[in-house]
């Protein structure tokens, strides 16, 4: 019952109305632990998923990482490719240059992947986007500013990667809920006992 419960509850809220208090009450104490301590800080101050919140920073900037698929903070997608640095240092230093060689050009910054273009001047530099709060602060400002009530939290996920929508939107979606689907299922396999059992 509690895996049930860490699944749909983590999905939305909506959900874990449905579940009893005693559940409700498991499922607020796991919930915390399915995501690092930032996203739930960031998530918390947007009123955002943090699972949501998560997910969309695997899909936007995770690489493997001793067989973990790991959002990295130090990312940059210019003209659509993307590059990742060993520092924070570094990955300003590439930002620069890029933004000399291609001061319109499209570039997305930091573990949400922040389009520069839309949302650079929300910050006083270019390189505050690689500071990881930031970034995901801003990022669960951005996908809270994309949610409308009655809609799910996917539809805004959709939004968050193309506000138009349409097939671009729907495959991101799609993307995402796949990086959702296996933060809950590392998150009850965590919280499941070691049985011993294949």
């Amino acid at each position: 019952m509690l895996a049930s419960a860490i699944l749909l509850g983590g999905l939305t809220t909506a959900c874990a109305r449905h579940l009893s208090p005693r559940i409700q009450r498991a499922h607020s104490a796991v919930a915390i632990s399915i995501v690092p301590p930032a996203y739930e800080w960031a998530a918390r101050a947007a009123h955002v998923p943090a699972s949501i919140l998560f997910a969309v920073a695997r899909e936007e900037s995770g690489m493997p990482i001793r067989g973990r698929w790991i959002p990295w903070p130090w990312t940059l997608n210019v003209g659509g490719v993307s590059h990742r640095f060993t520092s924070q240092g570094e990955a300003c230093a590439a930002l620069g240059r890029a933004l000399r060689k291609s001061p319109s050009g499209p570039i997305d910054v930091g573990l949400g992947q922040i389009d520069l273009g839309y949302y650079g001047d929300r910050v006083a530099t270019p390189c505050d986007l690689l500071n990881p709060y930031l970034n995901l602060l801003l990022a669960a400002r951005i996908l809270r500013g994309f949610h409308r009530g009655g809609e799910g939290w996917m539809t805004a996920v959709g939004r968050y990667h193309r506000p138009a929508g349409g097939a671009p939107a729907a495959q991101y979606r799609r993307e995402v809920a796949e990086q959702l689907a296996q933060v809950l299922k590392n998150a009850r396999e965590a919280t499941l006992p070691e049985t011993g059992l294949p």
